[in-house]
């Protein structure tokens, strides 16, 4: 078979041990020939192809981003682009795809199996927010670059007796914002899936700094205060229909610092966060996918996505996957309430 690889959406650490992965046990256990699409879905959109051989995947294992390069590109939202994909992919002579992508690049990848397209999915986000898998790559190595940034704010907050708020990425799913407020040690932890109460907030900054603690508050990207849905947005939509968000980290600050009279400073993470190379879990889920993606390609085995479930890597429906995001559960959040404050 000659087989199509891409990775869409946002880069993302471990995005190259599953090109790798697949590349390796296609070539060296099935004898499949791989090209590799260029920029996401613009790739097959615009007939970019580069060479994807064994000597193009040496040593990617630990670099960060993708060597396929990445976009937003939806195809569906385009002119023709369906067509156009199909035309080519035939011309390149590609008997199957792997889409490695989040939510938006495997919704492509559901819409075009639907149109008779043979395509297999690799769940790829740093929020950890798709459906039917435990754990997607990149979320472990985010998490840890977030923990360490908290852990390098505390120590300037406390030299210098402020509060500090620290914005991760999250737009609908605060996972990040939850596991490295924990692993951090954060006093306030904000979600898009709740609403916040800025009082409240400010309340639990008076709190720990009465008691001689500098506050820390990790708030995702997403997250909201009750009734405050629409100030925050922008009037700016990327491909796939999403609002670019306002910037919740310098609001905050600014209430918190008028609410209590404590100087307050944000820290917006963003990119640092999805930017160089994977922890070794990371490393190793991301290679697991891989070897499982092309196994599943050889099997013709298409409209699946796989999974992490447990410690067994499974193959789900793309539908499955993509149906629903996955979000924190609100009792997720009553567990570490007792940290606030």
């Amino acid at each position: 078979m000659r087989i199509g690889m891409l990775t869409g959406g946002g880069d993302c650490p471990g995005l190259n041990a599953v090109i790798r992965a697949v590349v390796t046990k296609g070539v060296q256990v099935h004898g499949h020939e791989f090209v590799g699409f260029r920029d996401g879905w613009k790739g097959p959109l615009e007939g970019l192809t580069r060479p994807l051989g064994l000597a193009d995947v040496a040593g990617i294992l630990d670099h960060g981003g993708t060597i396929l390069g990445s976009s937003r590109t939806n195809p569906y939202s385009i002119n023709g682009g369906l067509d156009r994909i199909r035309t080519n992919i035939q011309n390149a002579g590609i008997d199957a795809l792997i889409a490695i992508g989040g939510e938006d690049t495997l919704g492509v990848a559901k819409k075009l199996t639907d149109d008779g397209l043979g395509v297999v999915g690799v769940p790829k986000t740093i929020d950890n927010d798709l459906s039917a898998t435990d754990y997607t790559f990149g979320f472990d190595t985010a998490v840890m670059i977030a923990t360490e940034s908290i852990d390098r704010v505390r120590t300037t907050a406390e030299s210098h007796h402020r509060a500090l708020v620290v914005e991760v990425m999250g737009r609908h799913a605060g996972w990040i914002a939850l596991h490295s407020g924990i692993a951090g040690g954060a006093n306030v932890i904000l979600v898009p899936e709740r609403e916040f109460d800025v009082e409240q907030v400010a309340g639990w900054v008076r709190t720990c700094f009465d008691r001689g603690v500098a506050p820390i508050v990790v708030t995702a990207e997403g997250a909201l205060p009750i009734g405050g849905a629409e100030s925050l947005k922008t009037d700016s939509l990327d491909a796939f229909g999403h609002s670019r968000l306002g910037g919740i980290a310098n609001w905050l600050a600014d209430e918190i610092e008028k609410r209590t009279g404590i100087e307050t400073r944000s820290v917006v993470l963003g990119h640092l966060q999805r930017g160089g190379g994977p922890t070794a879990f990371d490393r190793v889920l991301s290679t697991r996918f891989g070897l499982h993606a092309v196994d599943a390609v050889h099997d013709k085995d298409f409209g699946m996505m796989v999974a992490l479930h447990g410690t067994d890597i499974v193959r789900v429906p793309l539908a499955e996957a993509t149906g629903t995001l996955k979000t924190v559960p609100p009792e997720r959040m009553s567990e570490v309430e007792v940290f606030f404050g």
